[in-house]
């Protein structure tokens, strides 16, 4: 029985990219009435060891192993990052760039911003750091500040404070922000992303559609940010519609 469902799994996946697991083994069961729901979570769990499914988050099954988020750093972030980390080493901080958002996008912003985040006691050394060498360089800017400067500006780098805990990752020796931050923080950061306000359902859906998206380490800073609710709704909802 096991190699008739092996051969057969692709079926269920049929115009869609990963399925629910109670509704792929609830339509398993109307193919094959006699297994047991015990047995056909063996078998799942076979499939997934020998890389026939995958289960990119919990309680979701996927035919093909989806990518990981890696978004391209350009010269001038891998530069600017490199030059704080060698000014002032020992601090926390990473980098990214509003540009990375447009992928997920229907409407393209026009306008780009390089943004670090960066530890509570370091944001003000970083930023008149920045200042010296002449960066038009914006501190926690309010929605007044982005009306009046940063939206006329070229090549602005902003400054926010970064949340402890934050789940960051490492591309050549680069700290970025992991994409479940960055889904989180544009459903609270409002002024940052603003021009992502309008289409956070789209990028959601984009989001998991295309990559591997970690829904408890999304939880767990979700939770930091006191955005629980609302991002578990987002999640569950994203999901039914790519099921």
């Amino acid at each position: 029985m096991f190699n008739i469902l092996k051969e057969n799994i692709q079926d269920y996946f049929i115009g869609q990219s990963t399925i629910e697991k109670d509704k792929l083994v609830a339509n398993i069961l109307l193919n094959f009435p006699e297994l047991k729901e015990s047995s056909i979570n063996v078998y799942l769990s076979l499939l997934k060891k020998e890389g026939v499914i995958q289960n990119p988050s919990r309680g979701i099954y996927a035919l093909e192993e989806m990518n990981s988020y890696i978004p391209t750093i350009d010269i001038k972030q891998k530069r600017l990052f490199r030059k704080i980390k060698k000014d002032l080493p020992f601090i926390d901080f990473c980098i990214w760039n509003t540009k990375w958002l447009n992928e997920f996008m229907l409407h393209q912003p026009f306008k780009y911003y390089t943004v670090l985040e960066i530890e509570k006691d370091a944001i003000e050394p970083v930023f008149y750091l920045l200042k010296e060498q002449g960066k038009p360089v914006f501190l926690e800017p309010d929605a007044d500040t982005f009306d009046l400067y940063i939206n006329n500006s070229e090549d602005v780098i902003i400054l926010k404070q970064l949340i402890t805990e934050s789940p960051l990752q490492e591309i050549e020796n680069i700290l970025i922000p992991t994409l479940e931050k960055l889904l989180v923080d544009m459903t609270i950061d409002t002024n940052l992303y603003s021009a992502q306000q309008g289409e956070i359902k789209l990028i959601f859906t984009s989001a998991f559609e295309k990559y591997t998206v970690n829904k408890n380490r999304m939880k767990r800073y979700s939770y930091r940010r006191n955005r629980e609710n609302e991002i578990e709704k987002l999640t569950n909802l994203t999901l039914a519609n790519i099921a």
